[in-house]
């Protein structure tokens, strides 16, 4: 079987298609043959050296594919199954811990970048019949990021108001969300080419932040002053004070990437006089995958693919990301 790895060194150029063996499914084990993948910042991240990784490494976090074959003592599952395999091999239900991080995909165990993938039988999870293996492949992380985000730890509905920062694979998923539980949503890109396509997928307000740099304060004025309910925040450094301005007094600020750096200032004073909530999340549990899945089935909901790469193209797949011209998720099809 085909794999892409990194055995000696970081970096795009030192990612190598290689030529392995097939698994073979022990006891309470499976093998799925992967169809498709997609790209997270943290893939890019990893690959580059910077994501807390060690080599040799198979990368990549999130994909589908079917089952194609159970050993013993499996239940529950079958060849020909649909699945996605988790991020969070470990993470199957309750709080988050130390443990329950401890097996995630693409980092500190193999990832999804392999024809078959041989996992534990519940380290899988089946996804809604109406999706396609590359809009699947979007939900483990981006996905399931977003649904903790919006419908667990800061819940939106009827009534709230929500911001989602730029049109990546976690935002995008944020605003569908919460529009599909009835909120309202303000986007902000640098792109106005971007903020229409966001405004075409239910987005209520926009915002160029780069013609609008104190974007905190337009979200105050489209609110009447009062402030948004929920910040999904993704940019980290560059972003985190913005986000402080715009919150309503006891709103929440969901702190998931670092798209714009490591470290920032935070203006003490406007958290605690704001009352303010800043949680801090990486990805979910299955059964919050499986809560997230039931509810895009009943929305018929589309993750929004930006573009499919060849499996031999992963490469240019990453330099796509690093670019920072897309749309929703990238996609990687076997």
């Amino acid at each position: 079987m085909r794999v892409w790895e990194q055995e000696k060194a970081f970096g795009i150029e030192n990612l190598k298609l290689a030529d392995k063996p097939a698994p073979q499914p022990g006891k309470g084990q499976i093998v799925v043959g992967m169809k498709a993948a997609s790209l997270n910042y943290r893939d890019l991240l990893t690959v580059m050296g910077m994501g807390g990784a060690s080599l040799p490494l198979i990368p990549f976090s999130d994909g589908a594919g079917v089952v194609e074959a159970v050993g013993d003592g499996v239940s529950g599952i079958k060849a020909g199954d649909k699945v996605c395999p988790l991020f969070f091999q470990s993470w199957l239900k309750g709080p988050i811990t130390a443990e329950s991080r401890n097996a995630a995909l693409g980092g500190s165990v193999p990832g999804v970048l392999q024809e078959h993938m041989l996992l534990a039988a519940d380290g899988v999870i089946p996804f809604p019949d109406h999706l396609s293996f590359e809009e699947a492949a979007t939900l483990p992380c981006a996905g399931l990021t977003a649904w903790r985000a919006v419908a667990i730890e800061a819940p939106v509905g009827p009534g709230d108001i929500i911001l989602v920062q730029g049109t990546g694979g976690v935002s995008i998923f944020a605003l569908q969300f919460a529009k599909a539980r009835g909120a309202k949503v303000i986007a902000t890109s640098s792109s106005d080419e971007k903020l229409a396509r966001a405004k075409a997928l239910g987005a209520d307000f926009t915002i160029n932040y780069r013609t609008t740099p104190e974007w905190g304060k337009e979200a105050l004025k489209l609110t009447g002053g009062r402030g948004v309910d929920v910040v999904v925040e993704v940019g980290g450094e560059k972003t985190l004070t913005q986000s402080l301005t715009a919150a309503r007094v006891g709103g929440s600020i969901v702190i998931i990437g670092v798209l714009s750096g490591f470290t920032d200032t935070i203006a003490i004073p406007l958290l605690f006089s704001k009352n303010l909530r800043l949680l801090g999340i990486t990805v979910g549990s299955r059964e919050q995958f499986a809560g997230m899945a039931a509810s895009i089935a009943q929305w018929k909901l589309k993750p929004v693919v930006d573009r499919a790469f060849p499996f031999a193209e992963v490469p240019a797949a990453l330099e796509h990301m690093k670019a920072g011209a897309h749309f929703g998720k990238i996609c990687v099809t076997y």
